[in-house]
């Protein structure tokens, strides 16, 4: 009976992801205006609230500070994916997501987008989406593609 209750416990574990802040590079003739700094903070939230309303998964909080002090410069966790793995390690997540937000033009800007197995310490997966414009509904559109990229490959992966 314990047995049973022990293996019906790690069916119903919910997936544990974390979800590190966006990165943005900016490389237009004006950059990293205060709007666009806004916009690119609002991604992780509606990330993690998209990936949240998936009755599988868990959201794993990621203070800032922390994700500050393993991120030497930027970019550092986006290139080295066992270094984010090791971040992710330490909240305790299965899946750790890093992103950047670049942004070569006005008229659109790049969702960068790696999922990490933290347990294999690499990355399975990357998304590039394309963001034409700046308008609120276009990021809440990209973010909610993402969200079902990533929901379709951690299932795929949580089957096998």
């Amino acid at each position: 009976l314990v047995f049973s209750v022990l293996l019906t416990d790690a069916a119903t574990a919910a997936t544990r992801i974390a979800v590190l802040d966006f990165e943005l590079n900016d490389i237009t003739s004006l950059p990293n205006a205060p709007a666009e700094l806004k916009r690119t903070a609002s991604m992780a939230p509606l990330l993690s609230k998209a990936l949240s309303q998936i009755d599988a998964y868990e959201i794993v909080p990621v203070e800032t500070g922390m994700q500050k002090a393993a991120n030497d410069s930027f970019g550092y966790l986006f290139r080295f994916h066992d270094l984010a793995a090791q971040l992710g390690r330490r909240l305790g997540a299965d899946w750790i997501i890093v992103s950047q937000h670049s942004k070569p033009s006005f008229l659109f800007s790049y969702l960068w987008v790696y999922l990490i197995d933290v347990k294999k310490q690499t990355a399975v997966a990357r998304y590039d989406i394309e963001l034409k414009g700046s308008h609120e509904k276009v990021t809440e559109h990209a973010v909610a593609s993402l969200a079902g990229k990533i929901q379709a490959t951690v299932s795929g992966i949580d089957k096998r």
